[in-house]
């Protein structure tokens, strides 16, 4: 399964059995003008199967920079069939107040060519409740928000990732060239004892590692 990260929250994951896209962003001229640092390069997406949208933010629910038609879930819970097999979207908040300053966010999780998917879009809880992981359950590949500020933080992000017994976290929503808000991602590396760095934004599940003891952090350059 090839893995594309283009910035933020947004990934293009394909493989033999389709193509699922992720909470895309759009032009986000009202960042810059809020004074928000933006330089991620604009995404112009086709050929995608299945496109999910974690919550409806700005810089994560442009479903029109997606070309065709799509089947899409947008922000809702429960479990759904899918071109590409069932999707199951867990309720979370994108706060640790219950959602009370910044709303809902929904985990999606679904498998591609046999790699078991989690991606958290903004999740922003102090931790996982019990329900949540139940649901979840046990994933391969889990990508999760390291840079704070509205969501979890790096050790917080590496600690739900191992708990879920990934095998390999990859870290989204950090600071990186292209954005100057948020944390970075060392202190989410800081907390594996391996971790793979690509110099480019894409990487192959093949090419990655398993680690005998817990995680590997996989962690591609920003686009």
């Amino acid at each position: 399964m090839r893995v594309e990260w283009h910035g933020q929250s947004a990934f293009r994951l394909s493989g033999e059995e389709g193509t699922v896209f992720l909470d895309p962003f759009g032009e986000m001229a009202a960042a810059r003008e809020r004074g928000l640092g933006w330089r991620y390069p604009p995404i112009a997406a086709a050929g995608v199967d299945l496109l999910l949208i974690t919550h409806e933010h700005s810089d994560h629910n442009a479903v029109e920079v997606i070309a065709g038609e799509p089947a899409t879930i947008r922000a809702l819970a429960g479990t759904h069939e899918s071109p590409l097999g069932p999707v199951v979207g867990v309720a979370s908040e994108h706060d640790a107040a219950a959602g009370t300053k910044r709303g809902p966010n929904t985990i999606y999780v679904f498998t591609l060519d046999g790699v078991r998917v989690a991606h958290f879009g903004d999740f922003g809880q102090a931790a996982l409740r019990p329900e949540q992981s139940q649901a979840i359950g046990t994933v391969d590949l889990a990508l999760v928000p390291a840079g704070g500020g509205p969501t979890i933080g790096g050790c917080a992000a590496a600690e739900i990732a191992l708990s879920l017994g990934a095998k390999w976290a990859v870290p989204m929503h950090y600071r990186t060239p292209r954005i100057d808000f948020l944390e970075d991602e060392a202190e989410f590396a800081a907390a594996f004892p391996e971790v793979m760095r690509f110099e480019g934004p894409s990487f192959d599940t093949d090419e990655l590692e398993q680690a005998e003891i817990g995680a590997i952090a996989v962690i591609p350059a920003a686009p």
